[in-house]
């Protein structure tokens, strides 16, 4: 077999960060330039008052500098188990991996993202540890969606009390296990163990089995202040857009807009019209305002995955693909 010469293995390297690059520029491009929703967000806000606008904006952009700052500490801590990188190499690979998110089914290329920054032997435990995070994340997601999913079934669907009870109960189970699963990660490490397909790789998921208690109750609360900010962003939106909402009910139909998100495969650049159409499916409940609410969606679909992904192409370079 011949061996890449490191001139060829430089060449390589361009080509695949030109490649990933044009990628992310082709999807984001077509998205933006067909997005009705957009349109309309300015047609709204052109009948708000300019201060209130900017506030609000800021305010929006300033909690997703504010997320990802937090997964950039979360990011870090986690891959601190087989390798220490400082914060601001954190955050150049969590924007970085976004930009591949974009372009790649369910956002696996934001794996690609993040390790390349890693030093080779490390990559693939780096994998691990990041699906530790991504766990923590979806139990929060899926602990809050489904409490808020039986408060709107009790409030809008269902009036038979021996019912929800029942689905009540069920709830309770599925969270139980949830929190059960995630404060024994270890588990995992010897479920992929039983994998024959796996087998090369039982020496990586090892790291699983090096988390304490505390060490993931941290994981977790950095996880759940991420999804804090995220309902915050939808609140400050959506209530002047359409302020006669109430702020709790804003917060339990984005739960379960965000419950629903993370159960449906997707692609980022057309996740949008997921996110639009759930909105507007569980808002039409209690307004009728519904391109306000896709126009919302739309806004921090580009605020929270368009704008970091723009931001992250200028880190595709210090992508490290070879040893």
């Amino acid at each position: 077999m011949a061996v890449l010469t490191k001139q060829q293995k430089k060449n390589i390297s361009y080509l695949i960060k030109i490649s990933i690059l044009l990628c992310a520029a082709i999807f984001i491009h077509k998205r933006l330039t067909d997005n009705s929703n957009l349109r309309n967000f300015e047609e709204l806000m052109a009948d708000l008052h300019p201060k209130q606008v900017t506030l609000t904006l800021v305010g929006i952009f300033l909690l997703m500098f504010f997320n990802w700052f937090l997964e950039s500490i979360k990011w870090k801590f986690l891959i601190a188990k087989v390798e220490v990188i400082s914060i601001r190499k954190a955050i150049e690979s969590i924007f970085c991996g976004l930009t591949w998110a974009v372009f790649t089914p369910n956002r696996i290329g934001e794996y690609g993202g993040r390790i390349f920054f890693l030093s080779p032997r490390k990559r693939i435990q780096g994998a691990v540890l990041m699906s530790v995070g991504h766990i923590s994340q979806m139990v929060i997601t899926n602990i809050a969606g489904a409490i808020a999913l039986l408060w709107f079934l009790h409030q809008f669907v269902i009036q038979e009390i021996n019912l929800l009870f029942a689905i009540g109960f069920v709830i309770a189970v599925f969270c139980f296990f949830l929190i059960l699963f995630y404060f024994n990660i270890h588990w995992l490490n010897s479920l992929l163990n039983k994998l024959k397909f796996l087998n090369r790789f039982t020496s990586y998921f090892k790291v699983l089995t090096n988390f304490s208690q505390t060490e993931l109750l941290k994981v977790m609360l950095l996880s759940l202040g991420r999804f804090a900010v995220f309902t915050s962003q939808y609140i400050l939106i959506i209530h002047v857009l359409v302020p006669e909402i109430p702020y709790y009910q804003i917060s339990l139909l984005v739960f379960i807009l965000f419950f629903v998100q993370s159960a449906l495969p997707s692609l980022d650049l057309l996740d949008i019209g997921v996110r639009s159409m759930t909105a507007t499916y569980f808002f039409s409940f209690i307004t009728h305002q519904e391109i306000a609410i896709m126009a919302a969606a739309s806004l921090i679909w580009l605020v929270n995955l368009i704008i970091p992904a723009i931001l992250g192409s200028f880190f595709v370079f210090k992508l490290n693909f070879f040893d």
